[in-house]
């Protein structure tokens, strides 16, 4: 497999459920999002557009993704509202190996800044991403198990040492199942009466509601995106 055909089998839409431990806090938390992956031709203006941002000669590029996601993850808070974005690729490999080259991002994976990595498909075709950011770096590892399931890892260090491990299941959705997922939720949404309350039992004593256990503050502000997408 190249660097192109890793990109074609990634197109489509995609099912995403993540787990990231935060290495500081010795705690887990749990996250899922929607990913749509449009593959871009080599030829196609944003690719050529974003070349040009990076000041790289797009007659290089091979090709590209658009990317657009939306996703919660466990610790958010109610005011925070979910993660979502959108963001461009675009693949330059090394003209002496095509195996390995440059990704030019739109919006990074730990950092949401343009940023230039270094990619190379391993011996068994899984994509590798290396990204060196201000404050932080990233590794990630990309695999297909069959064409209708990737899996993913990822690891970023900032500098000063806090560290964060994630690994993500992502499933290829079908036509059908966004449409069965579509009216699934408009049936969620509908109105429900609320149930009828004895007044006598209304004032009897409520049962102590125990304070989450999340951690409050210190959260990491890490994209939650998909190649980081």
């Amino acid at each position: 497999m190249d660097i192109v055909e890793f990109f074609e089998r990634s197109a489509g839409r995609w099912r995403s459920q993540r787990t990231t431990h935060h290495l500081a806090f010795r705690r887990a938390e749990i996250g899922d999002s929607e990913i749509s992956v449009v593959f871009l031709a080599a030829n196609d203006p944003d690719v050529a557009e974003l070349c040009r941002f990076h000041e790289v000669d797009p007659a290089l590029a091979v090709g590209g993704s658009r990317v657009t996601w939306q996703g919660t993850m466990s610790w958010d808070r109610d005011n925070e509202g979910g993660h979502e974005g959108k963001t461009i690729f675009a693949i330059v490999p090394d003209p002496e190996n095509p195996r390995q080259g440059r990704l030019l991002r739109e919006r990074g994976y730990a950092e949401i800044v343009p940023v230039v990595g270094r990619f190379h498909l391993d011996e068994t075709d899984g994509l590798i991403l290396t990204t060196e950011y201000e404050t932080m770096s990233s590794i990630e590892r990309f695999w297909f198990v069959n064409p209708q399931l990737r899996l993913r890892t990822s690891t970023v260090k900032r500098f000063g040492g806090f560290s964060t491990a994630s690994f993500c299941s992502e499933t290829q959705v079908s036509e059908a199942d966004s449409h069965d997922a579509a009216h699934g939720q408009q049936a969620s949404d509908a109105p429900v009466a609320a149930p009828q309350v004895d007044s006598s039992e209304s004032s009897a004593p409520q049962p102590h509601t125990p304070q989450s256990n999340k951690p409050q503050s210190n959260k990491p502000k890490i994209a939650v995106s998909p190649l980081g997408w």
